[in-house]
């Protein structure tokens, strides 16, 4: 079948606004029998065992991976090795979240007796409320009568869209019964970008005196080369006599110094010894060493009138313990530009 583009997008757009319908129909059905199950979740005092067949089964799979990294005890049992011999990792304390959307897969069903027995709540999602499934639920999420987003209603594409909305509802709301915070979040993502962004503080990208340029404010302008050069981070912290922050001077402001108009070698031998007090960038932007990095990225990157590439960070004192650069942050991981 030979298709134009416009045909193509206007499939896609069919698809999308077939299942963006269904997600209102689905709003609109959310009612006690939701707020039941989320107290059955959220008084569980075991596991969530969740369970689907087949392509449920792969949505089952991802909404026991959100509960999961949000806190709450969860695991996946595929149902036709539950009557093989997993029914064994349920426990009289935990609860099983089954989906069907016929609510009469087998697999399913055959969960139901086993599970009953030990006393075990059963919340259900499927479309159907007169099913097996349906009648042997605790509290039962039914999904939207909506068609599947294939021209001859076949294909799992609605239905499990639904399914899947519904566990982000679970998940999120109970997020917020719960009161879990972005720092428990990191606690469960320690490697990656969400909890380096959570947690990764800016001292821990400092290595002491190799990230640390550092010179007095009545040093000269030829030290303060020197210093730059050797730490290779773009630009050094000038202390007062008290040892307070009192500029920086970096590797703009020293190109800056250089396209000053001169008029021979004495001129610049003359700005080499020049004090460095006349030439730095006076109450530079800083950043604590307990801040966060990812606020040290979006402070450089949102910095007015133009981004900065060098920020000294201080301790509580305002005296300098080290000095990050971009490239620091984007070798920790952080991505320039973007939203992490």
């Amino acid at each position: 079948m030979s298709l134009t583009d416009e045909q193509l997008q206007q499939m896609a757009r069919d698809v999308l606004a077939s299942e963006s319908s269904a997600l209102l129909l689905q709003r609109d059905l959310i009612d006690e029998q939701f707020c039941r199950a989320c107290r059955l979740i959220y008084d569980c005092r075991g596991r969530v065992i969740i369970s689907g067949m087949g392509k449920s089964g792969h949505i089952a799979q991802k909404i026991a991976a959100s509960l999961t990294s949000t806190g709450i005890a969860t695991h996946f049992m595929h149902p036709a090795e539950g009557v093989h011999g997993d029914l064994g990792v349920v426990h009289k304390h935990d609860l099983l979240l089954a989906i069907s959307n016929s609510g009469e897969t087998a697999e399913i069903t055959s969960l139901l007796g086993p599970v009953g027995s030990v006393g075990v709540p059963v919340i259900a999602i499927t479309r159907n409320a007169e099913s097996t499934l349906a009648r042997h639920s605790d509290a039962l999420l039914l999904l939207a009568d909506a068609p599947e987003a294939d021209p001859h209603n076949l294909v799992p594409t609605t239905s499990t869209t639904l399914t899947l909305a519904l566990g982000d509802a679970l998940t999120i709301t109970l997020m917020q019964m719960r009161g879990f915070t972005p720092e428990e979040f990191a606690v469960f993502h320690p490697s990656g970008m969400l909890g380096k962004r959570l947690t990764l503080r800016v001292a821990d990208l400092l290595r002491g005196d190799e990230t640390n340029p550092v010179i007095s404010h009545d040093s000269i302008f030829s030290h303060a080369l020197e210093v730059i050069t050797s730490h290779a981070l773009g630009g050094t912290s000038i202390v007062g006599a008290d040892g307070r922050l009192a500029g920086i001077l970096t590797d703009g402001d020293v190109r800056r110094v250089f396209r000053r108009p001169s008029s021979g070698e004495s001129t610049v031998a003359e700005v080499m010894q020049t004090p460095v007090s006349e030439l730095m960038t006076r109450e530079p932007s800083s950043i604590r060493g307990d801040d966060l990095a990812y606020d040290a990225l979006q402070l450089m990157e949102n910095h007015k009138p133009r981004p900065i590439m060098v920020l000294p960070v201080l301790d509580g004192e305002d005296r300098p313990l080290g000095m990050i650069n971009i490239h620091t942050l984007l070798q920790a991981g952080f991505k320039a530009g973007k939203q992490q």
